[in-house]
């Protein structure tokens, strides 16, 4: 069989993906993807084995600093040992080394099989080496889009930061992140990853907490969508919001959240028409656009969950309707380990804390924490005899505890469970 070398064509590209894909065939990982190789093929370096008038093989590298990088290098498998792999490497060799080049290397997986030509052209095996890489979630075009729509990376810990509350953090792991985080696996159990979920539950019970935790937990990008900011847009309510949602199409990986969503998708009826009816449409429509793509959640969030409008919460449009409800012991007691000085949490007593505000949301408990602590700094402040205050003291928490009033009412806790009853699809 005879073959010869040459630069790689633009013609070449179908070749190349046909190399690309035979290798993947065989279960070979690529240390680069796709797009990266055919981009250096086009910008860097890339030469190309011909026999018979049929591209069998190819190699492409990038230079970087004084160190080139291979970034693919395969032949057909008809056509291996017979000298292709080695003409290969010396051909790509030979036409960068203009650029004084010190070093050559190439990252090869476990399972593919180039060793011996490797070696043959003078490559060696770096054992002591072991690759690592993260992939970065958001590139340099999706960053502007972010800024654009006030959007963000959150820190990767807020999951763990999230204490307490086991069954829902199980149950949102379970039904969001397991199959939205390895979709192949959820496709091969026939699984299809949710597009679109509500939470709901009395206020101030961490729905956007948990929010922010699903898309930390995900590592994608969290947008936040406020109704009340698009309602001054010239276009109006309904074409400010489908603009940002047109916007947020251009992200590969995106968490958007809606927050006390029953201000724009609340029961419409009557004569005339409210005016948010428009509005409540308009959002209708852009959620099965929405759920068309993979890589995408939706979280809304609604306090009221009888408040919104029976076609907004069917099936198809929402996968799951998941109930969020007070903190429980566990949760309490990290939500005051929050919020109280960490030396004072050596002294006071914190699980008479804990029992004393069962039925408190989280946002009373830090307020409850806050207001003891400015007690104390009074205290200390403005004291008329010698006691010595290093800080508050259970007295000073057990104090505002009973001087704070609980957001959440017996009255709207005997609904939240009517509702998940009736209302909740999990």
């Amino acid at each position: 069989m005879t073959f010869r070398i040459r630069e790689y064509h633009s013609a070449d590209t179908d070749a190349i993906l046909e190399l690309w894909n035979t290798a993947k065939a065989k279960g070979y990982e690529a240390v680069y993807g796709l797009a990266e190789v055919i981009a250096s093929c086009q910008k860097d370096h890339a030469v190309v084995a011909v026999s018979d008038g049929r591209v069998v093989g190819a190699a492409v590298a990038r230079a970087a600093h004084e160190q080139g990088w291979i970034v693919f290098f395969s032949t057909f498998e008809e056509y291996r040992r017979q000298g292709i792999g080695s003409s290969l490497l010396a051909a790509l060799e030979t036409r960068m080394a203009p650029l004084g080049l010190s070093k050559l290397s190439i990252l090869v997986p476990d399972s593919q099989d180039d060793s011996g030509v490797l070696d043959r052209a003078g490559f060696v095996d770096k054992n002591h080496l072991s690759y690592f890489e993260r992939e970065i979630p958001v590139s340099e075009k999706e960053r502007a889009v972010l800024r654009e729509l006030g959007g963000r990376l959150l820190p990767s810990d807020l999951w763990q930061t999230v204490a307490g509350m086991q069954r829902e953090k199980e149950l949102l792991e379970r039904r969001l992140v397991l199959p939205l985080s390895d979709p192949l696996l959820a496709e091969k159990f026939g699984v299809e990853p949710p597009r679109s979920i509500v939470l709901f539950g009395p206020p101030g019970t961490g729905k956007t907490t948990f929010a922010k935790a699903v898309a930390s937990r995900l590592h994608w990008p969290f947008v936040e969508v406020f109704p009340a900011r698009l309602a001054g847009d010239a276009k109006g309510l309904a074409g400010a919001l489908r603009d940002t949602f047109t916007k947020i199409s251009e992200l590969d990986n995106v968490v958007v959240f809606i927050d006390e969503v029953e201000e724009i998708a609340a029961q419409r009826g009557g004569e005339p028409p409210a005016p948010l009816q428009g509005v409540t449409n308009e959002l209708i429509k852009l959620i099965p656009t929405f759920r068309e793509r993979p890589g995408r959640l939706l979280i809304v969030a609604t306090n009221f969950i009888r408040a919104l409008d029976d076609a907004f919460l069917r099936h198809g449009r929402f996968d799951y309707v998941i109930p969020i409800g007070l903190p429980d012991e566990q949760a309490r007691d990290s939500i005051w380990r929050r919020y109280v000085p960490a030396a004072t949490c050596e002294v006071v007593d914190i699980p008479e804390m804990v029992k004393r505000t069962d039925g408190f949301s989280p946002a009373d408990i830090e307020f409850a924490a806050r207001k003891a602590s400015q007690r104390a700094l009074e205290a200390a402040v403005y004291q008329k005899d010698d006691t010595v205050h290093d800080g508050p003291t259970t007295e000073d928490y057990l104090w505002a505890i009973g001087d704070t009033r609980m957001t959440v009412s017996t009255e709207m806790v005997g609904q939240f469970l009517e509702d998940i009853d009736s209302l909740a699809r999990l």
